[in-house]
């Protein structure tokens, strides 16, 4: 299992080049701002001899010649990790926007998969979280280091501290680093699973509108919304904690370098200039480990964002084993010999030892008693789902030696799922690929689309909603229908394709698949009675 602080690793490691040059910019910055001290430390020294000199007015210059530079170096980290950030961002949206439609099927069958996309916008969370971490906090470790190195040239008596001190630091994220990241992972559980259900709200709002009146969907949020509170107060416990442990930590910094320092002005081992110069450096040191504080937060907040979002990248994808192309000329047969199929955690099975002949250009209709695995058929069929035992030969070859882009390429389908999307309704046909339009056009005229287009301006580059939200039932099985004829597939996967059609149409198309497309092997599975009449065959597979 891959931890959250791993995942974090392996995203750093993506930028080992524009790290390099952030550390080392925060390398010098760190140097630079210690010039500070041992400048006003140098100048005390001359104020002290009462002399007006040259050599006073270099080092006021010096000074602040280290503040502007340090200054230019912050500026040129922020542009490396606003590289970072929009980097981030576009690697995160491609690696959603492929990932989705290749997860294999058996690993969303327990999730509503809209719900996964949300983690993305973890995505926003690393992106204002990493720049903190990357410069705020490499900054303030570089400043507490060299600050202690610094000290330690003034007398080795600093060294025992600051070594105490480190070991203090590590003790308190050892201890409560764990329980502060598993107490940031729950909240986050409860956060996605009211977003979600917020989701539902909307998606189902008609339902909610008329039922309203028991608040159904108000208890059910105000429960998650409790949940989340319980968990939130969880993790802002374990920050106390840490809170009360950095500030305890720094008092003692505070007490044992002052105290330190005062000791040795008084034992005369080092001069009032150098106590000066060693009490800045330690208002530098406590004002790191402040900001150390302030960040605790933001890295458990990149962790967790790091976690759902591998949520994602950890589920596995479909494999794509095949090497060889399917040959499309003249239709495809399709052989399954003692195929044995079921969903995941249904140890019944629905398909047990189904046995199936068809050759190629043959139309065949789909019967069989309902849950005989009519749709769990169709989706082996596609490619889709996997079997769990058995052969399922296409054109006397097993459908895995088939590399799936070749497969889904000769296979056109229509399941009743609405696979309608936001865009146009020439990109929801020919979803990328290159179509002749006059193809299209034919597509139009027997699918009866002529009329609906003609009442829009833009025709094809009509804008239609996510789902088709606006369109009648039977457009979008037009729709669908169009989808998987534009690309003349040799392998037609219909299941209830002309729902919500009136008859007429129904005959027109119906005639138009088995006759225009008679080099098509085509399974259909339907109610309508003029399938029977134009397919070759009829397999019940609740008999077999």
């Amino acid at each position: 299992m891959i931890t959250s602080t791993k995942r974090f690793w392996s995203l750093l490691s993506q930028y080992n080049s524009i790290l390099k040059q952030i550390y080392i910019y925060a390398i010098f910055i760190g140097v630079i701002n210690l010039t500070l001290p041992i400048g006003i430390q140098a100048i005390i020294n001359f104020l002290q001899a009462g002399e007006m000199t040259s050599t006073w007015l270099v080092l006021v210059g010096f000074v602040l010649l280290g503040i502007t530079l340090a200054g230019v170096l912050q500026v040129l980290q922020l542009r490396l990790v606003e590289n970072i950030q929009q980097d981030l961002f576009a690697r995160s949206a491609f690696e959603f926007a492929f990932r989705l439609p290749e997860i294999t099927l058996f690993k969303l069958d327990k999730v509503h998969t809209p719900e996964l996309a949300n983690r993305f916008f973890d995505t926003l969370t690393l992106q204002k979280g990493l720049p903190k971490i990357i410069i705020d906090f490499s900054l303030a470790i570089f400043q507490i280091v060299f600050g202690l190195i610094l000290l330690a040239i003034y007398s080795s008596y600093f060294i025992v501290l600051g070594m105490i001190l480190g070991v203090i630091i590590w003790v308190i994220f050892r201890v409560t680093g764990p329980k502060g990241l598993k107490t940031s992972l729950n909240e986050s559980k409860y956060k996605y699973r009211l977003a979600h259900w917020l989701e539902e709200v909307a998606r189902v709002h008609y339902s909610f509108k008329l039922f309203g009146k028991y608040k159904f969907h108000l208890n059910k949020a105000d429960d998650t919304v409790q949940d989340y509170l319980e968990n939130r107060e969880s993790h802002f416990q374990v920050l106390m904690n840490q809170f009360w442990f950095f500030i305890g930590f720094k008092i003692i910094l505070a007490a044992g370098l002052l105290i330190l320092g005062g000791y040795l002005v008084f034992s005369e081992k080092i001069n009032l200039g150098q106590f000066v110069a060693a009490e800045i450096i330690i208002i530098l040191i406590i004002n790191s480990i402040e900001k150390l504080l302030e960040l605790v937060e933001t890295v458990y907040d990149v962790l967790t964002g790091l976690e759902k979002i591998g949520h994602i990248t950890d589920l596995d994808l479909d494999q794509n084993e095949g090497t060889l192309k399917v040959i499309t000329e003249g239709g495809i047969n399709i052989k399954a010999e003692n195929i044995y199929a079921s969903f995941p955690d249904d140890q019944s099975g629905i398909i047990n030892g189904l046995n199936l002949d068809v050759m190629a250009g043959e139309k065949i209709l789909i019967e069989g008693s309902s849950g005989s695995g009519k749709s769990l058929l169709m989706r082996l069929l596609s490619g889709i789902q996997s079997i769990n035992s058995g052969k399922l030969l296409i054109n006397d070859i097993a459908i895995e030696n088939y590399t799936r882009s070749s497969y889904y390429q000769a296979v056109g389908i229509v399941f009743p799922t609405n696979q309608i999307f936001e865009g146009t309704i020439r990109e929801n046909i020919e979803m990328g690929r290159k179509v002749d339009d006059l193809l299209i056009q034919e597509l139009i005229d027997v699918l009866g689309l002529n009329g609906f287009l003609n009442r829009r301006p833009k025709g094809l580059d009509t804008v239609i909603d996510s789902g088709g939200r606006r369109l009648t039932r039977s457009i979008i099985k037009k729709l669908l229908l169009a989808r998987a004829l534009v690309n003349k597939p040799s392998l037609l996967l219909l299941e209830n394709p002309l729902q919500y059609l009136e008859d007429e149409e129904k005959r027109r198309i119906i005639n138009y698949l088995c006759d225009v497309h008679s080099h098509s092997t085509i399974l259909v599975i339907s109610n309508y009675e003029q399938w029977k009449n134009k397919c070759s065959r009829i397999i019940n597979i609740s008999q077999n």
